[in-house]
């Protein structure tokens, strides 16, 4: 069965650190509504429709999006999970999704195993919280992992959770730190599966001991800034990083294809942003169908996996959840994508 994973952002609440780091009550919604215009037809803020700028601390607006989601053809979501050295990070919504068991919607996590900066601010180089790799901390990550990991709802390959990495390079040795993973997860009666993103580095899953990888667009796709030289603002072509990401040569290991439905990172960057033009449903829907269609004719079972980026990353022009401008047409597009896989004769090859 084509499962479609939409890659889910928690920050839409405070909490305390983010009070201090940024001032009182900062949430993601901070950053999207300082999102302006860089330049004439430039679609910028991007206002939310359906959800409005909510609040994740209430248990309706989880309920809300799943019910969305479910609507739509999104099998679950992937939550990012900020785990540094034991301390945690707006984990409040996967907690209450745990404690009170709703909503039913299935999920799993991906470790954003990056040190936390103040890279949207111009500062990249003052760190707020590190991130540490000892043998220790190793350990102690899946063992906190253990009751997401044990949940009803929490999305399995062939019976194993589904684990994912944000940046593998990161680790020192990730190969070891993976078996030390596996260990401990054993002894608790758990198989993992191990699924490292392809965001900023690529290379055969199986040199770390991992089972899989996922495609993470835009990043590493090749794709070159078209927008006029010496201008801080990046501009890229959507069509043509969906192009690109069709056109790449069959991995030689286990590769879970990616789409996203846009990108444009103005409201955290403002000036250096980077931002891809010419973005629409109908594009997106022809790209998600092409990779629904051969995920669904080159791998099989629970394997039959699709990443969306994403869900609701709005400060970053990347979201599935509806806006003022577009209403459900992204939604609609991941339907239709779903239900054309299933049969050959709506499975056209992509043509631009």
């Amino acid at each position: 069965m084509l499962r479609f994973i939409a890659f889910y952002l928690p920050q839409y609440h405070p909490i305390p650190e983010n009070d201090r780091w940024w001032g009182g009550g900062f949430t993601e919604w901070t950053n999207v509504v300082k999102g302006t215009p860089l330049f004439e037809g430039h679609y910028q803020p991007h206002v939310p429709a359906d959800l409005g700028y909510y609040d994740l601390r209430v248990p309706e607006v989880r309920e809300q999006q799943a019910e969305l989601g479910r609507a739509y053809g999104i099998y679950g979501f992937c939550y990012y999970y900020y785990w540094f050295n034991g301390k945690r990070l707006l984990e409040r919504p996967l907690n209450e999704v745990l404690r009170l068991r709703q909503p039913e919607l299935p999920f799993c996590v991906c470790w954003a195993n990056e040190p936390w900066t103040r890279n949207w601010d111009g500062k990249p180089a003052e760190i707020l919280m590190p991130q540490e790799h000892t043998n220790e901390t190793d350990e102690r990550f899946i063992l906190d992992l253990l009751p997401v990991l044990r949940d009803e709802r929490y999305i399995r390959i062939n019976g194993r959770p589904l684990l994912l990495i944000y940046r593998t390079e990161l680790l020192p040795d990730l190969a070891r730190t993976a078996l030390v993973w596996r260990e401990v997860a054993s002894k608790n009666g758990i198989d993992l599966y191990l699924c490292r993103v392809e965001s900023f580095a690529r290379e055969d899953p199986a040199s770390i001991n991992f089972d899989a990888s996922c495609e993470f667009p835009p990043n590493i796709s090749g794709i070159m800034p078209a927008g006029p030289d010496g201008s801080e603002v990046k501009l890229y072509d959507y069509r043509e990083l969906a192009d690109l990401m069709l056109l790449r040569p069959v991995a030689a290991y286990k590769r879970f294809h990616g789409v996203t439905p846009g990108w444009d990172n103005t409201a955290r960057m403002g000036k250096r942003a980077s931002v891809f033009l010419n973005s629409s449903p109908e594009l997106f829907g022809h790209w998600l169908t092409e990779v629904a269609c051969r995920t669904v004719a080159n791998l099989r079972g629970d394997e039959q996996v699709v990443f969306i980026n994403a869900w609701n990353e709005w400060a970053e022009g990347c979201h599935l959840e509806p806006d003022r401008r577009y209403g459900h047409a992204y939604l609609e597009a991941c339907k239709a994508a779903l239900g054309a896989s299933f049969d050959s004769d709506l499975c056209p090859k992509f043509s631009g």
